[in-house]
């Protein structure tokens, strides 16, 4: 078993990488299956002296809450985010947020900004690692005090028990 980890470092990866390569092609055959297979294997196996180590979440129904929290957010942010551009009042107040983030493990931090950025109106702009805070762009800010804790609450809480 630890002979096949060596030549398939990131399975899920490869299995991605093969039927993102048949996605491509926007064809089914023989060939183009084999070749699927052949980059899945090949990409993940050369390229893993660059991957950091694989990051472990913690009970599984923490990261599926987690991701049901994420996905209404994301659809009521496309709402939101849709009346406030094609709505007949455009007054966006943008502006740019310091927050300030508690967790320490890289891949953690590297999910929350990534969250923040995939959420309509909002865009994760930089990571201090020396004063632990990302600076985040708001399409429309009204109280960042609220947005902050709103953050901790929905994302950077529930990473912390993820990943602790």
């Amino acid at each position: 078993m630890k002979h096949l980890a060596y030549w398939l470092p990131r399975p899920l990866f490869s299995l991605f990488l093969a039927v993102l390569w048949l996605f491509l092609m926007n064809t089914v055959s023989i060939a183009h299956i084999l070749l699927g297979l052949v980059l899945g294997v090949a990409i993940p196996f050369i390229t893993q002296g660059f991957w950091p180590e694989q990051a472990r979440a913690g009970h599984p129904l923490l990261v599926l809450r987690y991701v049901r929290a994420f996905l209404w957010d994301l659809l009521c942010s496309n709402l939101v985010v849709a009346r406030r551009i094609l709505g007949r009042t455009r007054h966006l107040q943008p502006g740019f947020v310091l927050y300030p983030v508690e967790l320490d493990d890289e891949f953690a931090i590297t999910v929350l900004a990534s969250t923040i950025s995939l959420t309509p109106g909002t865009v994760s702009t930089h990571y201090d690692a020396a004063q632990h805070t990302l600076l985040i762009h708001v399409l429309h800010l009204e109280d960042e005090e609220v947005l902050i804790q709103q953050i901790k609450t929905r994302y950077e809480r529930p990473l912390q028990e993820m990943f602790q």
